[in-house]
């Protein structure tokens, strides 16, 4: 995998954009070897790589006296650090005590890696689905994921159809988790983010009947910048990508 990037000389996060891009800029789609290659790529990223202090203790979004995102904070926060066609990266900081409900990832493939904390991960893939008169998504799936996550830990990766497309979070600590999606969530395409409500099934254990649900009023996610090492994504300008509106980044 040497073609895609020189380690030696660049940082983490312009070393997963090069990859990212050469891999799933192409026509067809990625190999085994290049998914497992970028996952061990994703494996060595800490906090301190997209420009997180996981220790800090203040108000959000701010910067603590490193001059970097502070970790231990009081709201959900989006870190945005780059989106094209092809692919998304961020980073979501969630404080103790919050969850992001269940929700999928149409046609997608994602890796998500725990920067620090510990959170409490449930995750499904559909056995069967069907849309109500009302277009709404219900069906019978099967729970693959079921446990807690502490960093330091490996990165996850689902398909569009196995490997848990529909997952939970719930940060049993401050936490943290880079995300790359390929291709992002797109309403315009077909790709949009639903949420689901799911009721286990007693007489089949490990299985749940899940229901589409809106958005709870309550999930709240503000946007912060990107602070870390600079980026360059071909735009010629060499700087970071921002985005400190909040925008529509409530998923992980």
């Amino acid at each position: 995998m040497d073609d895609y990037c020189n380690t030696m000389e660049k940082s983490k996060i312009q070393t997963l954009y090069d990859a990212c891009n050469a891999i799933f800029s192409q026509k067809d789609l990625p190999t085994f070897k290049q998914i497992q290659w970028l996952k061990k790529l994703i494996d060595s990223f800490e906090a301190i790589d997209v420009g997180i202090d996981e220790l800090g203790s203040c108000g959000s979004p701010c910067r603590s006296p490193k001059g970097l995102i502070c970790g231990q904070d009081i709201s959900i926060t989006y870190i945005h650090i780059h989106e094209c066609e092809e692919f998304s990266i961020g980073v979501f900081c969630m404080p103790a005590g919050v969850t992001f409900p269940l929700h999928d990832h149409p046609g997608m493939t994602v890796f998500s890696k725990l920067l620090y904390g510990s959170v409490y991960t449930k995750a499904y893939d559909w056995i069967k689905s069907y849309k109500s008169s009302a277009s709404q998504k219900f069906g019978v799936a099967s729970k693959v994921i079921d446990g807690i996550w502490t960093a330091p830990c490996e990165t996850s990766v689902l398909f569009p159809r196995s490997g848990g497309n529909i997952h939970s979070f719930t940060a049993l600590t401050s936490s943290a988790v880079l995300d790359v999606l390929t291709p992002p969530y797109s309403e315009e395409l077909g790709r949009p983010s639903t949420y689901f409500s799911d009721y286990p099934i007693v007489s089949l254990p490990g299985y749940a009947m899940l229901e589409e649900r809106s958005l709870p009023d309550d999930l709240v996610v503000i946007g912060a910048p990107y602070l870390g090492p600079l980026l360059d994504d071909g735009d010629g300008d060499g700087d970071r990508d921002v985005d400190d509106s909040g925008g529509d980044h409530n998923t992980l």
